[in-house]
């Protein structure tokens, strides 16, 4: 009998063919670093099999979770998550603030004293409202894409009725890629804070299965995918639940998909371990929509990883 290979090796070996086979590419607005990436690759997980929660080193589930729910709310302002102590998007708001504050517009404060105030603030307060904001982010595109008519559109809530009513379609997409607030594209100062690097996504349903395949144009392999692989499989997870179907698989697809310079020793070092078992991850049954799920409704069980490997995350893009 032949034993199947862990299917954490898929991502391993994407980290092997970006320091093989990658080339080396300047990165924008940050001269300090560069990539070393390759083009159009693809890893799949079959959601019955385990919860792709990487264990070559420790995965932050609590971040994930929390921030795969403020994606939910449509919400744009990072105040939801520093009061949750969860800071994966510090650096973007801060990147803002900063810019202003070096032009003398707005009192100097370090990146910790900018999530402290907005911390110690309500979420009315002006400063908050201002400051905290990242503009028409993943949230907002997914649960209130803005139309040239006026008009809100709930992408995932119409998908999630799709699912519901005629699983069998083929075009239950949302996507998160809108060009009226992308870079030179935009208006005068309605640019993102950070164009969509996770893009648009797809359902599909076989028999009783629901499978999801997320279009990623830029992966940032070390300190993202471990990321976006745990928070779309359990947003796989979570439809399925909520539209009456057993989850399937989730497929990412990637355009550039790369690794940063100030990560490659980081790389290196995580080559080295050899994966281990998949946890479980238990969803409490009594949820039923979308927009009632909350932290408590998620247990983690069997994950044992090996220790984080810390990496400097790398802020560029925006416009």
């Amino acid at each position: 009998m032949i034993k199947s290979r862990h299917p954490e090796y898929q991502y391993l070996d994407l980290l092997k063919d970006i320091l093989k086979n990658g080339s080396d590419k300047p990165v924008f607005n940050n001269p300090g670093v560069h990539i070393r990436s390759v083009f159009g690759r693809q890893i799949r997980f079959d959601l019955s099999k385990g919860f792709p929660l990487l264990t070559t080193k420790k995965v932050f589930l609590r971040g994930i979770i929390h921030e795969l729910l403020w994606f939910l709310k449509g919400d744009s302002n990072i105040k939801y998550l520093v009061d949750a102590d969860v800071h994966i998007w510090d650096e973007w708001a801060y990147k803002k603030y900063k810019g202003e504050s070096v032009k003398g517009k707005e009192k100097s404060l370090t990146q910790e004293e900018f999530i402290a105030k907005i911390k110690s603030l309500p979420a009315n307060d002006p400063f908050v409202r201002k400051w905290g904001d990242l503009g028409n982010v993943y949230g907002v595109q997914w649960r209130k894409w803005k139309t040239s008519d006026g008009r809100i559109i709930d992408q995932l809530g119409w998908a999630i009725n799709e699912l519901k009513t005629t699983p069998f379609r083929k075009s239950i997409v949302v996507s998160a890629w809108n060009p009226e607030f992308i870079y030179e594209m935009a208006s005068k100062g309605k640019s993102m804070a950070l164009p969509p690097c996770h893009t648009l996504f797809q359902f599909n349903t076989t028999g009783d299965r629901l499978s999801l395949q997320l279009y990623q144009r830029s992966a940032d392999t070390f300190l993202g995918v471990p990321f976006n692989i745990a928070s779309y499989a359990l947003f796989t997870m979570m439809v399925a639940q909520v539209v009456g179907l057993k989850p399937g698989e989730f497929v990412h697809t990637f355009g550039d998909v790369h690794v940063y310079s100030n990560h490659i020793a980081q790389v290196k070092e995580q080559l080295k371990r050899k994966p281990r078992p998949f946890p479980k991850m238990k969803i409490n049954p009594e949820v039923k929509n979308i927009d009632d799920f909350k932290l408590e409704d998620f247990t983690i069980e069997g994950y044992d990883p090996y220790p984080p490997i810390k990496g400097e995350v790398t802020v560029v893009g925006g416009f």
